[in-house]
């Protein structure tokens, strides 16, 4: 597949995990070569070498944080270019190779499979190849639908059927892989009175941040036949991801409406609240769309979003942050350690050590990324420590939302932001991974002796 393209000695002996980085690098070098090129600008636009490699980087990781103003700078091809890599980031750069390989009728060896496991965050070889068919054809549907949905509504918001068409493909396109940019100029704000484009917008935004194992599970489900139907079994990781997912955003949405109570919310009637509340504890899963000004939210709110998006979307999603069965296990270990239980156990099953290891090393991890961008960010920029919080969360959950100082921020804390954002996307697992030592530890182990802890 894309080996074949790549013929060098050196290329052969990267490990699954350095070949899926480096193909990512190479798709945020080719995406920052496509934006930046005269013809998807519009007339006498002039735009930095930075600032266009920094919505390359936010394209492919599905972000959405932009020091620029998209609507302002690029034309309708720059738009449909744009799409075209978020849609490119959001199913992952193996799944996009693949399926142009199957297209062309080429055989997926067991080197790319391997591949693909990796990069969908898969923990064995079988099934690959369907995976991705099945990704693809959920993930198309989905967009499918949403754009023929949009674009006939917005045809009483735009003057003309093409206006209404272009602003009905990106904004499906930017909400499905919940990469959060818009070609209005203001996000959702021309839509917060209108309830029905924030419900489906919503409806996207949960379609891709949920998990596209979940979805196929779902789909499966749904369309077998009765008989079949009453032997499926929905596996422990749909099971605790829609639970886990669902009630960040019902209890988002009751904190978020809590904190502005006061403020924001005061003069507003009840499905106001409501649905504002709900859009922004949906959009903070990794959306980035917003239907408000996110900086009139009160600081408690803001610190609030922020655990949201740290915490962020479903693994296997487009969407980024530590995930949400990261935390979940995390928070479930907590309590059960603190009853005295040994073992963690979720709906009749008993989770792996292994995986509650990889979920206290990624929150670990994710502290430590955060922790230290924050810290170099303060001693750069003016802002307070809660705007830059803020904005460090949003990208590394590959979010989106800002509070207004992405374009005034340093090339350094952009660079810091754009790592931050490539980290959330491919997952720090597979980050990690790429500094792994191949070589066996050796089958024999030393002495063990207790420590004391807390």
């Amino acid at each position: 597949m894309f080996l074949k393209l790549f013929k060098t000695d050196w290329i052969n002996k990267l490990s699954p995990v350095q070949l899926i980085l480096f193909f990512y690098c190479v798709a945020v070098i080719v995406s920052t070569c496509i934006l930046a090129m005269p013809i998807a600008h519009k007339d006498g636009v002039n735009t930095s070498f930075i600032d266009i490699l920094f919505i390359a980087v936010s394209a492919i990781s599905v972000t959405g944080l932009s020091p620029i103003s998209i609507s302002e700078t690029f034309n309708t091809l720059g738009y449909f270019l744009l799409a075209f890599i978020m849609q490119f980031g959001a199913v992952g750069v193996m799944a996009i190779g693949t399926s142009i390989w199957i297209i062309l009728g080429k055989k997926i060896g067991l080197k790319e499979r391997r591949l693909i496991m990796t990069d969908q965050n898969q923990t064995s070889f079988a099934g690959m190849v369907r995976l991705i068919k099945q990704i693809m054809y959920v993930i198309l549907t989905i967009e499918f639908f949403g754009f023929i949905i949009l674009s006939t509504y917005y045809l009483q918001y735009f003057p003309t059927t093409g206006e209404a068409v272009v602003n009905g493909f990106f904004s499906t396109i930017s909400a499905t892989t919940n990469a959060g940019f818009d070609i209005t100029g203001n996000s959702l704000m021309m839509f917060k009175d209108d309830y029905f484009v924030q419900f489906i917008t919503m409806l996207l935004i949960i379609f891709g941040a949920i998990g596209f194992p979940v979805l196929i599970e779902v789909k499966e489900y749904m369309f077998a036949r009765e008989e079949i139907r009453k032997g499926l079994r929905f596996t422990l990781f749909t099971k605790v991801t829609t639970l886990t997912f669902f009630s960040l955003i019902v209890i988002g949405a009751i904190f978020i409406a809590l904190f502005d109570a006061g403020n924001f919310f005061a003069d507003k009637s009840w499905h106001e609240v409501l649905f504002y509340s709900l859009f922004q504890s949906v959009t903070t899963r990794s959306g980035g769309l917003s239907t408000m000004d996110v900086s009139q939210l009160t600081e408690q709110n803001h610190l609030f979003m922020s655990l949201l998006m740290f915490i962020g979307a479903s693994p296997s999603s487009a969407g980024g942050g530590i995930r949400t069965t990261t935390f979940a296990l995390v928070l479930i270990f907590i309590i059960t350690f603190a009853r005295g239980g040994a073992s963690i156990r979720i709906f009749r099953r008993e989770v792996y050590q292994e995986d509650l290891l990889k979920a206290v090393s990624v929150s670990l991890m994710a502290l430590a990324f955060v922790f230290t961008s924050i810290l170099i960010m303060s001693i750069m920029e003016p802002y307070p420590l809660s705007e830059i919080l803020f904005e460090v969360t949003s990208a590394f959950g590959t979010v989106g939302l800002s509070l207004g100082i992405t374009s005034e921020l340093t090339t350094t804390s952009k660079v810091i932001l754009m790592v931050l954002m490539f980290i959330g996307r491919v997952g720090i697992i597979t980050f990690l991974f790429m500094f792994k030592n191949n070589k066996s530890s050796g089958k024999f182990h030393y002495p063990k002796e207790r420590m004391i802890i807390g």
